[in-house]
């Protein structure tokens, strides 16, 4: 039987690189790509399963901020080392939150479950009344009175079940008050993992970041801190029952732009509603007014000097980062879009010192 005749060499056609071949360029570069793509869906996925310690962590990083900001504040009077002002600083918030617990914890506790039952009364009173009008059916006043009364419980149990919260709290508060006392050398520890042609617009763009979120977090201060103060002693002037707990719950749900609002002008006009007569056009009055307040002069004039978010994207933001990772994603939603918004900024060359200072002139 004859043997086939052997090729040669020279005339054999080219054949491409397979697999395997990885000392081809082609090849390193598709597995490249495809190794960024696998990274990008794992990280996405892990981001998603570990949201709650992530926002926790982001947490951390948020009242770092507001806890450099006060060492800045500080600075400018205090010509001292800046560990000595954030000793200053820390030692303020905890015995302010010491004094809240020991002065008014007793107080609160005691009237959040008098708030729970005056506001599922009332709620059960509107249904009937709806329902008597024909406005919505005897089913559906069940269905909504559940959903209602469970949303409401968990927003009044927020203080009287605040110790199952205090682990995460003071989770947060060690990792902002490290964070917050050398945070030059955790810039440089996220710098480390970036290109070195890239770092330098690493560090310019942590620095917006910083500045933007700074300022933002000092007017939900402010904020909080007016509209809580002015509903509690407006409230207490009126006769309005249990003022002392609907300021702090509305100075507490100011942190939440939109939704906290409406939350505490709920609660406020259904407690009206409990005293009877028309105290409940008095609480609307108070509530409208402090909101009023708070949203033409403190909120704007913050604003000049922070991240220009618009209202219905913020309000999206919180829906679904609420949907998505519950309360922690409700919290933070607002920073984290600031910070998005700030990271495009950079991303696309634009400067937010720059565009707050002209929106200035």
């Amino acid at each position: 039987m004859a043997e086939a005749p052997r090729q040669d060499a020279s005339t054999r056609p080219t054949e491409a690189p397979g697999p395997n071949e990885m000392r081809d360029p082609v090849v390193r570069e598709e597995l490249k790509r495809a190794g960024v793509w696998i990274a990008l869906i794992v990280a996405v996925v892990a981001a998603y399963f570990l949201s709650q310690p992530l926002l926790l962590i982001f947490g951390g990083v948020v009242l770092a901020t507001m806890l450099d900001g006060g060492v800045r504040l500080l600075g400018r009077r205090l010509k001292i080392a800046r560990g000595w002002r954030l000793g200053i600083v820390v030692v303020g918030v905890v015995a302010f939150l010491v004094w809240t617990m020991i002065y008014a914890g007793s107080q609160i506790a005691s009237q959040a479950e008098g708030l729970r039952v005056i506001v599922t009364a009332q709620v059960q009173h509107l249904l009937t009344l709806a329902h008597a009008n024909g406005l919505i059916g005897a089913d559906s006043a069940n269905e909504v009175g559940k959903q209602v009364f469970g949303s409401l419980g968990r927003v009044t149990s927020f203080v009287g079940s605040a110790l199952g919260a205090l682990t995460s709290a003071v989770m947060m508060l060690v990792i902002g008050v490290f964070l917050a006392i050398e945070p030059g050398s955790y810039e440089r520890g996220l710098a480390w993992m970036f290109p070195v042609a890239r770092r330098a617009s690493l560090y310019d763009t942590l620095g917006h970041m910083g500045y933007s979120l700074r300022r933002l977090m000092l007017g939900r201060l402010i904020g909080m801190a007016v509209e809580g103060v002015s509903t509690w002693l407006l409230l207490w002037a009126g006769g309005v029952p249990m003022a002392a707990l609907l300021g702090l719950l509305t100075g507490l749900l100011a942190f939440l732009p939109n939704i906290g609002s409406i939350i505490s002008g709920t609660l406020i006009v259904l407690v009206g509603l409990s005293a009877g007569g028309n105290l409940w056009l008095y609480a609307f009055a108070v509530y409208l007014g402090v909101q009023l307040l708070d949203g033409w002069l403190i909120v704007p004039t913050v604003a000049r000097k922070s991240v220009d978010l618009a209202p219905a994207l913020v309000l999206a933001a919180q829906l679904l980062f609420g949907a998505a990772f519950g309360f922690l994603g409700l919290l933070f939603a607002d920073p984290l879009l600031a910070m998005v918004k700030v990271a495009l900024e950079a991303r696309s060359g634009l400067d937010p010192k720059a565009e707050g200072k002209r929106a200035e002139l």
